[in-house]
């Protein structure tokens, strides 16, 4: 069997440039401050990840297809709303989530229109336990 070949990599693209192309300054903002949160429970620099996901740390994961190096935590402004890729998303603190304010979940990603849309101490929360969980498969 061919290994797959992930489309959405790590590259050296300026993630200060990609925020400067961000026309909506409340946008440009709110993706800064995610970021603050994100490089804060991380302890790592944002880096993009194919043309349009912000990611933090990294790690190595292995699958049927083969393997691969994929993000920790990361974020994604997209048309429609901001896109934060967190760990299971279906298995976040069902708490948290009951606090954290308008706000879709799908498998693995969290939808908000805007920050202003969600508690961000409640938001910093979810990230720092993202980060928790992803590490704790990482470590078995």
């Amino acid at each position: 069997m061919a290994k797959y070949e992930l489309k959405t990599k790590k590259n050296e693209a300026s993630v200060e440039d990609f925020f400067g192309e961000i026309s909506d300054e409340n946008a440009r903002a709110d993706c800064k401050k995610i970021a603050s949160m994100m490089e804060k429970a991380t302890g790592a620099k944002p880096k993009m990840w194919g043309a349009g996901i912000v990611g933090f740390g990294n790690f190595s994961y292995t699958n049927t297809s083969g393997s691969y190096e994929w993000m920790e935590i990361a974020f994604s402004p997209r048309k429609a709303n901001l896109t934060l890729y967190l760990t299971n998303g279906e298995g976040l603190d069902a708490d948290l989530l009951a606090d954290l304010g308008k706000h879709k979940l799908g498998k693995s990603c969290l939808y908000f229109k805007r920050l202003s849309d969600v508690n961000e101490e409640v938001l910093e929360k979810l990230i720092e336990k993202s980060v928790e969980n992803i590490r704790k498969v990482k470590a078995d």
